[in-house]
């Protein structure tokens, strides 16, 4: 499967650049599961912590970060939005980014 991170129209990759800065054994565990994404898709997605937010835009949970998503097909799966868990309930801040970003690339939720 094909992970697609939201870029910036600078350029910069927010999930990325999000991951990059954890420490240490959080960034290892969120490479480990876009590593298991790429190598076995839906499968992989299965056997993580993830629920439905609203619509078609769901939510990776893993140690105390989120990795918001929309699952396109079977191939691609969109990366929007990360950030730090700090309540049982998506931050409507974040939740409301995730949504952003998912019209800007014309993603049906």
């Amino acid at each position: 499967m094909e992970i697609i991170d939201y870029t910036t129209t600078g350029g910069k990759n927010v999930i990325k650049s999000y991951l990059h800065e954890l420490p240490q054994a959080e960034r290892t565990t969120g490479y480990q599961i876009r590593h298991a994404i790429i190598k076995d898709g839906e499968k992989a997605l299965q056997a993580l912590n993830t629920r439905q937010l609203t619509g078609k835009l769901w939510e990776i949970k893993f140690l105390n970060n989120r990795i918001m998503y929309v699952l396109k097909d079977s191939e691609k799966i969109y990366f929007l939005h990360a950030c730090k868990k700090q309540k049982n309930k998506a931050e409507k801040l974040h939740l409301n980014k995730a949504i952003q970003r998912a019209k800007e690339l014309g993603l049906t939720l």
